[in-house]
């Protein structure tokens, strides 16, 4: 495969500049993705109302939940793809993409089915403040109803990624970005459709992102073509997708489920709270993106390079990023926690909004590199094929232990001090993530046949 096209062989060369390269392109999609987000939050924040604001925040655990399944096995895929590149196998690569989207178009209209007719029941889970229900309720079903394009763009992601090319998933997100910008604007500001403006700009954004990454993939890249509907569909090398990407999905779904204890926890304090959360919860997310690139970079590095039976090399790339990302995360995290007052204002003006945000950061944002630690390690693990026990670790941290410490801490101690639960779950989960993969039970899971 010609390496100007795009596509990346990461078995040879300079480890730590396949990583940085690869990761750069990411760390910009990311950005992107975030800034049409935080864009969201901003007219929504200023020019429609704190409760639409709460409704556009509500709404991403929800969604995730949603979405996190089919993300799970975009990454399965990206680690087959991998290997299966790795070792110089082009027909177990094509077989992977045609199995993919195989079971995406089967599946696909039962799960917005299923997600629509959730939104009221979760709704009430979180006990989403009746001042905000009728905005998150119109978010939550318009941008359900749009899962398609979500989800398609992730496995298109997902197909690039294991074959080493990052730069053209960040033009499906210019594309995406600049869309949903410009329909923000329009619908919200020029018609006035409030929180329904954005859910449409957002929605109507993947689709065409979605759409135009079929259509430019099929052209340039006729090895990867995407046959939305050719009824391939190879069950031993789906079977070895799920096998690695479903405890991932199941990971995310359940980070989802701990993410909703938490917001409706967060929601019992009002409106102005909740507002506060999401705000600096964006801000968090954003400072977090340099770390979650470089983790996705970890992925197709050691999946590529296990695939091709280097393991020392796959070993390195593992100790470039882990370092990377720790550096990173203190300096950044340092600035987030130092700026939080400013940084909060961008969202909203609202003095009650500010204070929620900046307690929040003060609390999360301190032991966050021993999530950055473990977020790379164990991607890395899932790059050699061992996915449960990342997910084990993680749930464990997120549900076990993160949820019940921050209702404990929020009604012994208050809301401003329930967030150093994030910590406590997190330092547990990395001294694991540490111990599995110094102790080497990782390796062996890769099965090219």
């Amino acid at each position: 495969m010609r390496r100007e096209s795009g596509i990346r062989n990461m078995t040879e060369g300079s480890a730590l500049r396949h990583i940085v390269w690869f990761t750069l392109p990411l760390l910009a999609g990311n950005f992107l993705q975030q800034f049409y987000n935080m864009v969201d939050s901003w007219v929504v924040g200023n020019y429609v109302s704190d409760a639409a604001l709460a409704a556009v925040g509500v709404g991403f655990p929800v969604i995730f939940l949603f979405t996190s399944l089919f993300s799970g096995i975009a990454t399965g895929g990206t680690v087959v793809i991998a290997q299966a590149f790795g070792a110089g196998k082009p027909e177990r690569v094509r077989h992977a993409i045609d199995s993919l989207y195989t079971a995406f178009v089967r599946s696909i209209l039962p799960i917005t089915i299923i997600a629509l007719l959730l939104v009221s029941p979760l709704m009430t889970v979180l006990r989403v403040d009746p001042a905000a229900w009728a905005e998150t309720r119109t978010y939550l079903l318009v941008v359900c109803a749009g899962l398609i394009g979500n989800i398609g763009y992730n496995l298109n992601a997902g197909i690039l990624n294991g074959v080493g090319n990052s730069s053209t998933t960040l033009l499906f997100l210019m594309v995406s970005t600049v869309l949903n910008i410009l329909l923000d604007l329009l619908l919200v500001l020029a018609f006035s459709m409030g929180v329904l403006g954005v859910a449409l700009g957002t929605v109507i954004a993947q689709a065409c992102s979605w759409l135009f990454g079929i259509w430019y993939i099929n052209r340039n890249y006729p090895q990867l073509a995407i046959h939305p509907f050719s009824g391939f569909f190879d069950r031993k090398l789906f079977a070895e997708i799920i096998r690695i990407g479903l405890p991932s999905g199941i990971q995310m779904s359940l980070v989802a489920l701990g993410a909703m204890f938490v917001l409706s926890k967060v929601n019992s304090f009002g409106k102005a709270f909740t507002a506060g959360f999401n705000v600096g919860n964006k801000l968090d997310t954003l400072a977090f993106l340099p770390t979650q690139s470089m983790a996705a970079a970890v992925i197709s590095f050691v999946g590529q390079n296990m695939g091709a039976g280097r393991e020392d090399r796959a070993r390195q790339g593992v100790r470039i990023s882990v370092t990377l990302a720790v550096v990173w995360t203190v300096v950044s995290s340092a600035l987030v926690v130092w700026q939080c007052d400013p940084l909060s204002r961008i969202f909203s003006p609202d003095p009650e909004v500010i204070a929620a945000s900046a307690g929040y950061l003060r609390c999360v944002m301190p032991p966050y590199v021993l999530f950055s630690t473990l977020f790379v390690l164990n991607s890395a693990m899932r790059g050699a094929g061992d996915s449960v026990y990342p997910m084990v670790n993680v749930v464990a941290s997120v549900i076990l232990l993160r949820v019940p410490f921050l209702y404990l801490l929020a009604d012994k101690f208050g809301p401003d001090d329930m967030y150093w639960s994030y910590g406590i779950g997190w330092a547990v989960a990395c001294a694991l993530s540490v111990y599995h993969y110094v102790s080497g039970k990782w390796r062996g899971k890769y099965h090219g046949d």
